[in-house]
Order: C-alpha cells, then structure tokens, then sequence
C-alpha cells in the first residue's frame, strides 16, 4: 500500500498525509443529490471527481466503505428554514405522491452515473428511511446542551456553540461578520439568533412530508441527514466528506457543528469538495438559459454544441482539470478532449502489437512511478493523463523503430496503463466513439468540400456530401460558417 498520498484538507487549507483512522479501512461519505430536479452536469462532475478518490483508494489497497446519500426530504426552499420542502412542491405541481419525484429522479440518477461509468456507492441510505437515527441525533444535541425546542420546531444553538467551538472553521468565516450580513426575516421570531439553523421542523397540517417527534409532528431540517447517516455507518469519526464547493457554508458548516456537539469530537479527518463547472465562459444558470443537461450532451440535442458526445468523452474531459479547479465547458476544448481519448486508446492498443527487445530504451518504473505521483498528489488527474500520454509517446517511439522495450518491462506497462486507464480513472473503450484517424480523414474531407463551395464547385461539394450520407456520416453547415459531421 502505498504511504505517500496526499490530501488537501479544506479544513486546514493545505495539503496533509493520508492516514486512515482505521488502518487499512477508508470512511468516505459523499453528499449526494437532493432529488428534486433533472440531473445537472455540476453534479455529475462532483460524482466522477469522488468515483475518482474511490477507485484510486481502492487501487492502493484500502477497503473503502463509501456512503453516498439521497436527499428526499428537508430541502425547503431557503437555507434560512423557510418556504416549502422542494419535493413536497414538485409533488404538488405536478399532482403527484412525493416518492413518485424521488423514484423518478433517483432512477435517472443511477442511469447517468451508470453511463459515466461511476461505481456504485457501498451504501446508498436516504433521509426518509433514518427519521429515528436524526431524532436521536437531535436529543443527543439537546442533552449535550447546544440546542432548544421552540413552538414545537428545533434549532441548533450556534452562539453557545460559539462559545466553545469555533463556528464558521471550515469556511473560514466568522460568526461576527456573519451576524452582520444576516437581517431578520419574517417568521424567524420563535429563533434565539438568526444564524440558528433548524434540526427539527414542527410541519403545517397542508405539509405533505412530516412525522411524529417528542417535539411535533414534523420533518428533519437539511442539514441533519448526512451527520445522521454517516455516523450510522462510517462512525463517529470517519476519514474523508465529500461534496460540491458550494456545500461548503452552509451545509457542511453545520454538519461540523452537529457531530462535535453530539459526540464531542470532530466527526471528519478531511474535507475535500470539488469545484464548479462553467459553461462557455459564464456560470452554468439555468435562468440565465446557460445550462446542459448529460442527456442533451449525449444526445447532441442541444444551443451549445454541435454535435453529440459519448459518456466517456465527457468522462475524460473533466479528467483535464484538477478536482478543486473551475472547468469551463467549451466544444472546442471537448472536441480536444475526444481526440485525446481516441489518442490514449490508439496508444494502448498499439502497445500489444509492438516489438520486444533485450533491453528497455527508457526507464519504465520511472514512468509507472509518475503516475503514482500525479495520483498521490492529491489525486491529480490531469497530470496522470499527461503521464499517460508521455507512456503513449514511448510507445509511438517503440512502434517507429526510435525507442526499445523488453518483454519484462511491456508486461508492466501494459498492466500499469491499464490499471490506470480503466480502473482508476475509470474510462472503457466504447466502439461508438470515432476513431482518432477518422477524425483526421474527416477534417481532410470537409476542408476539401469547403474548398469546392468557395471555388461554386456544386457538383463537387454535393457529390462528397452524398456519398458521405451514403457510408452514414451526416455532414452540417452551421449558421457560424462552421460544418460539422456525426455519424449513424
């Protein structure tokens, strides 16, 4: 098992050497999605950036319990506990029970992941299914003296919290300035402090998601579950939560506060959370009508792009960026991305047919050693990828008569990319996907028809549209003066 993993720690803000509280055994717990909308691609980034930790975890040798939950109650419309459960809503909208939402986007959440090729979690629990584990986290709270019943409703004490711990570590804010920045809001009367967050709601008789409590009838506040969920199965004190940035304050703010003021100890040893995606420049918004869902990505029926791409693709893609940069999705950058896919593939498969010699021409243990580094260093992705691609060139080298491999040393790369390739940066070789040489026999194919339509050689342009339309390839002229292909 390799010794040498670092994690950055957004806890203490730099980066520290992995040691599992356990030896040998990983707690990693994930926020998972809150089942009220379509799938968007700022999750599924967040998902492949935590299948990622899990994979090369699991690759090192640890026995990874991997708990990733689903939110199908408590998410009300404002982080200031008011407005109406998101579900209960959508349910109402559209006239239908609350668990037909959950159902219906659960199932299209493990689709998606399904297609970007994520491995299932160990355990998937859900908030509805531990209502008695968060009422007993809630009395141990309140016992613990760092919550109060008012008219019914719970709320976490974040002052006398304060006062012995320090509220607003991870997101390095403090209680003070948040005081300033917070204004009273309408029927917040029943809370002693405006930072005060819900444990328990007291649910209005038209609230369609509500259960009995020592307290009301009602329903657990957001942030509760996951600290709920995950010391039910990883324990009081586990390794590593993960989630998105944007959980960072509140939800993970108050998850800090809730562990340590039940069991009197931090209940996490390192916080990761993964950045946000940008689409074309500007922040994924989908009232801005700046938005893309996986779906229409593969389906290619979509304003942003002009054609379809496969899971895999998009996969390797956001593998371009380090989990805690921002990644902007351009069509120009993904397209790069695709002929990098078919280029890592192209090298793979050219590594079986090679030619051995007595001896290596370069050291390849130095070139497995690097990516271990580019892993170890706090699971950076696209330094392993340009790793990969440094293997790949040795072997073009190899297979041109300029470099050497012994047989030794071809079984261990081969074994080493693969590992790498599949199952750590988890790709697969999809036969959809267009090979890296039809991509350059199709720029040759279009520059030569662009050419024709400049020079009003009709019967030359239309002659090699037809005939691509024939072999299945459907060639697009774009308003933007661009042509684009996709084929059948």
């Amino acid at each position: 098992m390799n010794k040498n993993l670092q994690i950055y720690n957004s806890h203490s803000g730099k980066k520290e050497s992995f040691e599992s509280i356990n030896k040998g055994f990983v707690g990693l717990y994930v926020c998972g999605p809150t089942v009220y909308n379509y799938v968007h691609l700022g999750n599924c980034r967040t998902f492949i950036s935590f299948d990622l930790v899990y994979r090369y975890l699991q690759h090192l040798g640890y026995k990874v319990r991997y708990v990733r939950n689903i939110t199908d109650v408590g998410h009300l419309e404002s982080d200031a506990d008011t407005g109406e459960d998101k579900i209960a809503k959508k349910a109402r909208l559209e006239e239908v029970e609350p668990m037909e939402i959950v159902q219906q986007y659960t199932i299209n959440f493990h689709e998606t992941m399904k297609r970007f090729n994520n491995l299932s979690p160990n355990i998937e629990p859900t908030a509805t299914g531990h209502i008695l584990e968060q009422i007993d986290l809630i009395q141990k709270i309140i016992t613990n003296g760092f919550a109060y019943e008012a008219e019914g409703s719970v709320y976490f004490d974040v002052n006398k919290y304060n006062k012995s711990h320090a509220y607003g570590s991870l997101s390095g804010r403090k209680i003070e300035d948040l005081m300033n920045n917070t204004r009273d809001l309408d029927g917040q009367q029943e809370k002693r402090n405006p930072l005060d967050f819900a444990l328990w709601k007291k649910a209005s008789k038209e609230h369609l998601m509500k259960w009995p409590s020592p307290w009301s009838i009602g329903f657990p506040g957001w942030h509760l579950e996951c600290s709920a969920m995950s010391t039910k199965y990883l324990g009081e004190s586990f390794d590593i939560h993960g989630g998105g940035m944007d959980l960072k304050f509140p939800h993970h703010e108050c998850e800090i506060a809730q562990g340590t003021s039940a069991n009197c100890k931090d209940p996490v040893n390192y916080w990761m959370h993964a950045n946000m995606l940008t689409l074309n420049g500007k922040k994924m918004s989908k009232s801005a009508d700046n938005s893309i869902l996986p779906e229409e990505l593969f389906t290619g029926k979509n304003k942003h792009f002009s054609k379809s791409y496969n899971p895999m693709v998009i996969r390797f893609f956001m593998m371009q960026a380090h989990y805690r940069s921002t990644l902007d999705f351009t069509e120009d950058a993904i397209n790069a991305a695709e002929k990098g896919y078919n280029r890592l593939f192209d090298g793979l498969e050219l590594l079986q047919k090679v030619k051995t010699s007595d001896k290596s021409s370069e050291s390849v243990e130095i070139l497995i050693s690097a990516f271990y580094a580019a892993m170890n260093d706090d699971f950076n992705a696209p330094i392993l990828v340009a790793n990969l691609f440094n293997a790949v060139k040795f072997i073009n080298h190899i297979n041109d008569g300029k470099a050497s491999i012994s047989s030794q040393d071809k079984i261990q790369l081969d074994k080493a990319m693969k590992d790498f390739i599949f199952n750590v940066l988890g790709l697969k070789q999809d036969t959809e996907i267009k090979s890296s040489k039809l991509d350059s026999l199709m720029d040759i194919i279009v520059d030569l028809r662009k050419q024709a339509r400049e020079d009003k050689n009709w019967a030359t342009s239309d002659k090699i549209r037809d005939g691509l339309q024939k072999a299945g390839i459907q060639i697009k002229d774009n308003k933007d003066g661009k042509t684009s292909w996709s084929s059948h």
